[in-house]
């Protein structure tokens, strides 16, 4: 890969806790992992039905290839393991949150899904082992994108306080951060074990 092609990767990740990636790799390729928004659907072409004016998604990444956001340099970020360093975290708390920048973008929200109960950690992340609907958003109203100025570009760092559903054991959050002016998405794994 050409310096330039990584340059161009450098957008955004989860630095508290951190993310898989940014443990994993510590480089450029933690704020690379980009793929069509709207997660969990998994077509192109869709509008935003919140900012409809939004520009279409692009194709989200498919089962088993949620954590690399179908990057194949980020392969190994799928492999269906218990090993991964998690955070440890307890039910009814508030997880900080922070991500990072490279490159902002405007940006209409950023959704966090977590792992159901009785998910198998044995098994590659597909959309069956995530609840189907965020347990937390943050969304910026402005809109048409092209009129809000710097109104949806985010600070850096961006910081949310999750407040964490009931579970036990390891749980793996998914955050997904969607751009307004593009059809793409960026996509961090945390991983987390609740006590």
């Amino acid at each position: 890969m050409t310096s330039t092609r990584a340059a161009q990767q450098r957008h955004g990740a989860v630095i508290q806790p951190r993310s898989r990636a940014d443990i994993h790799f510590g480089d450029w390729r933690a704020h690379g992992l980009e793929a069509g928004k709207f997660f969990p659907e998994t077509q192109s072409g869709l509008r935003d039905p919140y900012a409809p004016d939004d520009t279409t998604s692009a194709t989200p990444p498919p089962d088993g290839k949620i954590a690399s956001a179908g990057q194949e340099f980020a392969a190994e970020l799928d492999e269906a393991r218990t090993d991964w360093q998690k955070t440890p975290v307890k039910a009814g708390q508030e997880l900080e949150v922070a991500w990072t920048y490279h490159a902002r973008h405007p940006t209409r929200r950023w959704n966090y899904f977590i792992t159901r109960n009785g998910w198998d950690p044995n098994q590659p992340l597909t959309r069956a082992q995530f609840d189907p609907e965020p347990f937390h958003q943050v969304q910026n109203a402005c809109q048409p994108f092209w009129s809000c100025g710097d109104e949806l570009m985010p600070s850096d760092p961006t910081t949310h306080n999750l407040p964490l559903p009931r579970r036990s054991g390891y749980h793996v959050i998914l955050a997904v951060w969607e751009v307004a002016d593009t059809g793409n998405a960026f996509y961090q794994v945390i991983d987390t074990d609740f006590s």
